[in-house]
């Protein structure tokens, strides 16, 4: 397979700050087929370097470097960005990739298959729509000019390095669904809960896992909408109906439309001030 039908292999370019990464996305690129990696480097500004002067066809791009983040690069470069996978070990940078017209996303640490995933997308849509299409989508996001998937920090072009300002709170989150990305509203979640590793988001009856800390989550959501009500569960406040004491001592909530979840002790003071329960 080609780039664009006239024999000429995929051009790819690395860019992560840590040595190991860059090395495992180098094997798992070489064992594609028809591809030439032109570079891999661990910065920002050695990236606009690489870019300007190898003129790669699709770039895995680190979105946590020092001074320069991935996003830097992409809103340095504008039209001239080629097209993006960008490589994060944290998911809300997601969206954020997708704002500035990222074909995907890699979340660390990710496995072959994810990874073949994110190629075989990349090859379609360059298949599809061909470099001089995807700079001028690209460029329109910049522009201002396309709609993006949440709200986002101006990403015109900039003289400085002058990161862009997140929200205050997170607003949607990324979930995988039969191998395509899609933002689910933070406003749509019914509750979070624990699993292992991962967190399973519960919205109008369906689940989607995350690779995410319950604690990191906890941080990023608005607390005048979201509680911790115990060490695996998160709920939302405005679907509390009423707050139930069991036999044991044990405490729970039991919310509108249905459905029981655990409080723990260490919790519940909080949540029955929340509720306007007195001591």
């Amino acid at each position: 397979m080609t780039v664009d039908g006239g024999g000429r292999a995929l051009r790819v370019l690395i860019v992560d700050d840590e040595p190991l990464a860059r090395m495992r996305i180098e094997d798992l690129v070489r064992h594609e087929p028809d591809v030439t990696i032109v570079g891999a480097v661990g910065d920002g500004t050695a990236a606009i370097a690489a870019i300007r002067a190898e003129r790669p066809d699709l770039v895995f791009l680190d979105v946590q470097m020092p001074e320069k983040t991935g996003l830097d690069v992409v809103r340095e470069l504008g039209a001239e960005m080629p097209m993006t996978i960008f490589v994060t070990a944290y998911d809300q940078y997601a969206l954020h990739a997708f704002d500035v017209a990222a074909v995907d996303y890699l979340v660390k640490p990710f496995d072959d298959e994810r990874f073949e995933e994110a190629f075989r997308r990349a090859r379609r849509r360059l298949s599809l729509e061909g470099m001089a299409q995807l700079r001028e989508r690209l460029l329109g996001v910049l522009q201002g000019d396309a709609p993006a998937t949440a709200p986002a920090p101006s990403v015109a072009p900039a003289p400085t390095a002058t990161p862009a300002a997140q929200p205050r709170y997170l607003e949607r989150i990324a979930v995988e669904v039969r191998g395509k990305v899609r933002p689910v509203p933070v406003s749509q979640i019914d509750f979070i809960t624990a699993s292992g590793p991962y967190a399973e988001l519960h919205v109008a009856g369906h689940r989607y896992v995350i690779r995410e800390a319950m604690q990191t989550l906890e941080e990023q959501l608005d607390p005048d909408r979201f509680m911790r009500v115990h060490r695996s569960v998160i709920v939302r406040l405005d679907l509390i109906e009423t707050m139930h004491r069991g036999a044991g001592g044990d405490y729970s909530v039991q919310l509108k439309g249905g459905g029981k979840l655990r409080v723990s002790r260490s919790r519940r003071e909080a949540l029955e001030r929340w509720l306007g329960v007195s001591s």
